[in-house]
């Protein structure tokens, strides 16, 4: 009985029926995708955007963008303004259908539009709607045009003196809308201005416009429209941004296009040049049209999609691909993606089969195949497609669906890397072989921290029988607590084993000097003993598959010599960990041991059998020395100077590198990356010259008596 009455208690009359603009205002997660600020700063982007269209269609050579201290934002543009004469079909102006008309625009049809941004042709009356107040401004045949709205209503604002804003009394048009002309221009300026003020019923306070989002798709926006200037002004005075301190402005423009936006993305050294990809293709789509008579009839139209794609590879291991339709960016990507990763893999991977001899790829390597992983390793991309009506997967554009593109696109791709490897040119020789020894590493690098990942970690002391023979394991199983000292030379080693807590302390020798790494391949780190032994006892992988959560020991402490060849042995350490270990200097958890330099003996009643003084550097020997002169205090003339760890007994090393009550460790972080990097690659990369000019200007400042020899 419950259930008939509340059946027939829900009819008709409970269905609002949202006609216009207020179902954009009832729903505006539909169109924007939230309420927060990142709602907030898509309602700026569809209002650059149609300008940005201006631009694509050559109309349009400036954009400004000012963000107002009363919260409202201004998009100004020179492009050919909104057409002010009356369209037929709704008998309105071009003004108001374009902000307050779904579905209505020069997106549609008409041929206004090759190539835009916009598809749905309801962004500019989104934005409306969900604004307090919006004022359109059109430059065009010499006279200045104007419309206002309220919440997407046209009509007029009596704006005090002190300037306009949404809280002025407002008077919606009854019979008819008027655009006002309200100046004059010179006869060839035409351009629209658009100021609007979001609606706080709509967006919370917390809502705000982000000045390094904005002036990052700005950016962008200019590097894939050549040429175009788009200027940013704050004026909000927002703490912790550019503009803090008054009214700050920006100004961007490129004439490079895709290449420069690459090379403007690209975090590292090169492998590749920037390789230019270009092409287009063709394809069929069944669109609705309305016909002579007003109904919507299917039609099959012909489609072009040009493909602009910028590619290169470097050093490092992180990937950036950025994917764009008619400069809209589709952060989620889509077929344009699928595309380029399905051209990209097949080249490759083609190529890697051809080349398997001089990749030295054995009979061990051919279960493992290239996967996609290996081949976008240190990729920096661009891959921008052009075409009209693109399908997009909702209004906020994010992942385009447009389904012909994703074969357009792999077979531009594949054709334009097809042609670099069949190059005869000596410079695209080389750098197809330089890339084709990364991606072949890169799958080394992956299969060989799958074997690595498949030896768990150390739960037993049975399991320690997988880890190195040499490795002196710690008992405890708390990473925490648990310390990792990479010991140089087993000499040093049998002392440290004496000096060392057990519990949570763990030693592991390697011999001399490991591998160079900075100008040694992948493939060679790898099969190199100590590299190999060092990685495997970390147990958390290396490079891009570096698992920090998965690392053994909480701190690594290198204790080397305190000599030059004991610093060598731990920048080659270090560069090992920058290159394929690095989110553990990330976390601070690799160390410098400070051992002591020298030993000083205090005799006299004053002191105790075997009281030591323990000096890291000559001058901090000399200033001890005056010290303990200055209070009459003896000591043996003999002071010891350590040329090496192993010169130390058990005692004496635990006292000062490694018991935790006394020792020094030196904290080691990438705080600094960039310049560490440069420095490491001067000091210990494959190019000679720039070393040698290194050497030879400090040549002069060298002090010959400091050479330990």
């Amino acid at each position: 009985m419950t259930t008939t009455s509340a059946e027939s208690s829900y009819t008709a009359r409970h269905l609002s029926v949202l006609e216009g603009l207020e179902a954009v205002r009832k729903r505006p997660g539909m169109y924007i995708g939230s309420t927060d600020s990142r709602g907030l700063m898509h309602c700026l982007w569809e209002i650059i955007d149609n300008s940005v269209d201006e631009a694509l269609g050559g109309f349009c050579t400036k954009i400004r963008v000012v963000l107002h201290a009363d919260s409202s934002v201004t998009v100004e543009d020179d492009g050919r303004g909104i057409p002010v004469d009356i369209e037929p079909k709704t008998g309105l102006t071009g003004v108001e259908v374009v902000y307050t008309k779904l579905h209505a625009g020069g997106k549609f049809g008409g041929g206004s539009y090759t190539a835009s941004g916009g598809l749905h042709g309801v962004g500019a009356s989104v934005v409306n709607a969900l604004s307090s107040r919006l004022d359109v401004e059109v430059d065009r045949g010499g006279k200045t045009h104007r419309m206002t709205f309220h919440r997407g209503e046209p009509g007029t604002f009596a704006d005090p003196k002190a300037g306009p804003g949404p809280e002025s009394p407002f008077t919606p048009f009854v019979d008819r809308s008027e655009l006002t002309v309200v100046g004059k221009v010179a006869r060839g300026r035409t351009g629209t201005r658009v100021r609007y003020w979001a609606d706080r019923q709509v967006f919370p306070k917390s809502a705000v416009f982000s000045y390094d989002e904005l002036v990052t798709r700005v950016r962008q926006t200019t590097f894939l429209v050549p040429g175009l200037a788009i200027t940013v002004r704050d004026e909000r005075g927002v703490p912790g941004t550019p503009g803090e301190d008054g009214p700050h402005e920006e100004t961007f423009q490129h004439s490079g296009g895709a290449v420069d936006f690459v090379e403007f993305l690209a975090p590292d050294a090169a492998v590749t040049a920037t390789w230019h990809l270009v092409g287009e293709g063709t394809f069929k789509e069944t669109v609705p049209v309305l016909d002579e008579r007003g109904h919507m009839s299917p039609q099959e139209v012909q489609r072009t999609c040009e493909v602009d794609v910028a590619l290169r590879w470097g050093t490092a291991y992180e990937t950036e691909v950025r994917t764009f339709v008619n400069i809209i960016a589709t952060p989620k990507g889509g077929s344009h993606l699928a595309g380029f990763d399905q051209g990209l893999l097949k080249v490759v991977r083609k190529a890697v089969e051809t080349n398997a001899r001089r990749l030295k790829i054995s009979a061990k390597d051919a279960g493992d195949r290239v996967e996609k992983d290996d081949v976008m390793e240190g990729l920096t991309a661009v891959v921008t497609v052009r075409l009209a009506e693109p399908q997009f997967e909702g209004q906020t554009k994010e992942v385009l669906g447009t389904a012909p593109v994703r074969a357009i696109v792999a077979r531009v791709v594949e054709q334009g890397m097809q042609g670099l490897f069949s190059s005869p040119k000596r410079d695209d020789k080389t750098q197809t072989s330089l890339l084709l020894d990364k991606v072949v590493a890169a799958m080394r690098t992956r299969v060989s921290a799958r074997k690595q990942k498949e030896i768990s970690r150390r739960k037993n002391a049975l399991e320690t029988s997988s880890l190195p023979a040499k490795l002196a394991d710690c008992r405890s199983d708390d990473v925490e607590r648990s310390e990792l000292f990479i010991v140089e030379g087993d000499s040093a080693l049998g002392t440290a084993k004496l000096a060392r807590s057990s519990d949570f302390q763990a030693l592991l020798p390697i011999r001399g000097k490991i591998l160079n790494v900075q100008k040694a391949s992948v493939s060679d780190m790898l099969r190199n003993a100590e590299c190999a032994a060092i990685i495997q006892v970390l147990g958390a992988g290396s490079g891009r598959t570096f698992d920090l959560p998965a690392a053994r020991y909480g701190k690594v402490v290198l204790m080397t010599d305190a000599d030059v060849d004991g610093a060598h042995i731990r920048t080659l350490l270090l560069t090992l960990f920058f290159r394929y270990m690095r989110p553990l200097l990330d976390a601070g958890r690799v160390y410098a041991a400070v051992p002591p330099l020298h030993r000083v003996e205090l005799l006299g009643s004053g002191s105790r059998k075997g009281e030591y003084v323990y000096t890291y550097s000559e001058a901090e020997l000399t200033a001890t020395l005056k010290k303990l002169d200055k209070a009459g205090r003896r000591y043996k003339d003999d002071i010891q100077r350590y040329k090496g760890l192993g010169e130390m007994d058990a005692d004496q090393l635990a006292e000062t590198t490694m018991d935790p009550r006394h020792r020094t460790l030196r904290r080691i972080t990438s705080a600094h990356a960039e310049s560490a990097e440069r420095v490491f690659e001067l000091l210990m990369g494959s190019d000679v010259a720039p070393r040698k000019d290194f050497i030879v200007a400090g040549a002069s400042e060298l002090d010959r008596d400091r050479i330990d020899a």
